[in-house]
């Protein structure tokens, strides 16, 4: 059952082949099964239990009454159950299925700790808007992810709570071609929203929310074989996400294949009076279109690509070829100094946002207090990590008065060039751009950790960055496995607003390169309803 899809769980626990109690079990059972990943910061068990057990009353209570109604209607008119009413009553098509937040979405009365030790104890008063719109569904919350701290990394090595490990890092498919041994040779997960990558490849949940600011979750998902949306920006409400760069960050979605984010975007989409930056959702079908016009889809690339990942890339421009579209390569020139204006403009946000942490109204409060000043310092000192008050200390330089102009004031003149080259090509009449999501699989933890954090970030989020610059869409899903047996996912970039169109090819892309993702073994075949996604053996 853990090895569904969302829309084959939901169908389920609507058919009472399982109850969202047992449901909400199973998954706990596994998170405990699964600590070794360190996918989780939180698990919030006795609330997940009551909430199944509320979706489980919902849906019993509305299954007594379709059967009461039906009894009458068969009497007075000879009309059957299946083709008048739905057996059961729930808020919605997530109602009883379990989620996983990141760590820097608020959550009420839940600790809420950007993986730091300067949020370590802290618990909001309110939820996030997307959490909200999630547990009016029904939701289940399993618990909060593990990430970089305050979302400032590619590896999800960086965070308080130690380092998240790559569900396949214990699958067959790794530990036999390459002879690893998990507990020396685990591979990232990728970052910063590692813990819900995992949390997702490891079967604990059905779909997890991250934040996206430079490819914060189609890096973690591509690297751990689960899709991953960034929304256009301002589709999603940021209300309540803790903020790393305000003009860049969006909520992003994290499932199993491209239906089921559909399903989630669906939901989480549309004003929020609590957000400014919020625009209404286009008008589109609920449900992804099996047929759909793609005329033309470009590419464009960078070094350092691994010859795996190209020979992929080349796989499935062929596809497409082969199903009439036309593939050409197109030159975006200004996005090569992305990496650098991001840079620029990260570090300078960094800086206002990170300002409201100064040990007085919440969070960490140093001991010292020989003066305000002292206890200001020796707060951030203690609550911080290196790479924090490091993008805190640039960031103040790039704004100082002397330094506003040549840096923060340029950075952002070449971030319009970078959203205007994007505006071409789409107006040129070209559909979809398609790229790697990162320039190879996993990396060994003992290998990555060899280079600071400023140095792998720069390395991973060459693709994926750029589209934060732009505020667009872009969606990543798994293809095939490396030679070592770790998942290689390709990226799919859109106009904005056309996140369901994206989704669409990405789910024409799935049905076609069939990415076998893990599964857990202790189900056999016939229990879990596996299909040929599902065919790599567990954590």
């Amino acid at each position: 059952m853990l090895s569904l899809t969302l829309r084959e769980v939901s169908l389920a626990l609507r058919e009472g082949r399982i109850s969202p109690t047992e449901l909400c079990r199973k998954c706990l059972n596994r998170i405990k099964k699964t600590q070794h990943l360190n996918a989780y910061i939180t698990v919030t068990e006795e609330l997940a239990l009551k909430q199944a057990q509320e979706a489980e009353t919902r849906l019993l209570q509305g299954a007594d009454m379709c059967v009461c109604i039906s009894s009458i209607l068969c009497r007075v008119i000879g009309v059957t159950v299946p083709s008048f009413l739905p057996l059961g009553a729930p808020k919605g098509p997530l109602d009883g299925i379990p989620f996983a937040v990141k760590d820097n979405f608020c959550t009420e009365n839940i600790k809420t700790t950007c993986a730091s030790k300067m949020l370590k104890d802290y618990a909001p008063p309110y939820n996030a808007t997307v959490v909200q719109k999630l547990l009016d569904q029904g939701a289940v919350l399993m618990g909060k992810t593990n990430m970089d701290e305050f979302a400032m990394g590619s590896g999800s090595t960086d965070g308080a709570f130690g380092p998240v490990r790559n569900p396949w890092s214990y699958a067959a498919s790794y530990t036999e071609k390459t002879g690893a041994v998990p507990e020396s040779d685990w591979v990232v997960c990728g970052g910063s929203s590692g813990g819900s990558a995992a949390a997702v490849a490891s079967l604990t949940s059905y779909l997890a929310l991250g934040s996206d600011t430079g490819g914060s979750t189609r890096n973690p998902a591509a690297l751990c074989g689960v899709v991953a949306l960034k929304p256009t920006y301002g589709l999603l409400s940021r209300h309540g996400l803790i903020p790393l760069v305000n003009s860049m960050d969006v909520p992003g979605i994290m499932a199993r294949s491209a239906s089921d984010a559909a399903i989630v975007l669906g939901i989480l989409q549309g004003l929020d009076m609590r957000d400014s930056t919020t625009v209404a959702a286009p008008s589109s079908p609920t449900e992804l279109p099996e047929h759909f016009d793609v005329k033309n889809i470009c590419e464009y690339h960078a070094p350092g690509l691994s010859e795996e990942t190209l020979m992929q890339w080349s796989r499935v421009t062929d596809m497409f070829e082969r199903a009439g579209a036309r593939v050409e390569q197109v030159s975006l020139p200004h996005t090569q100094h992305s990496i650098v204006c991001y840079r620029v403009l990260c570090h300078a946000e960094v800086a206002s946002n990170m300002a409201r942490f100064d040990g007085l109204e919440y969070g960490l409060r140093s001991k010292v207090d020989s003066s305000t000043e002292a206890m200001y310092a020796s707060t951030r000192h203690e609550g911080f990590n290196d790479v924090v008050r490091g993008r805190i200390l640039s960031g103040n330089y790039f704004m100082l008065k002397q330094n506003y102009q040549h840096y923060f004031v340029k950075a952002q003149k070449v971030r319009r060039l970078i959203a205007d080259d994007f505006k071409h090509v789409f107006s040129s009449g070209v559909d979809v751009l398609l790229t790697p999501t990162t320039l190879s699989d996993a990396t060994r933890y003992s290998d990555f950790t060899q280079e600071d954090n400023q140095t792998r970030s720069t390395q991973e989020d060459v693709f994926t960055q750029p589209v934060n610059m732009a505020g667009l869409p872009a969606v990543s899903v798994p293809t095939a496995l490396s030679r070592r047996g770790l998942p290689i996912g390709l990226q799919l970039i859109g106009p904005a607003l056309q996140d369901k169109k994206l989704l669409s090819v990405a789910q024409w892309i799935e049905q076609r390169v069939g990415f076998p993702s893990i599964r857990d073994s202790s189900e056999s075949r016939n229990e879990t309803g596996v299909t040929k996604r599902e065919q790599t053996s567990a954590v």
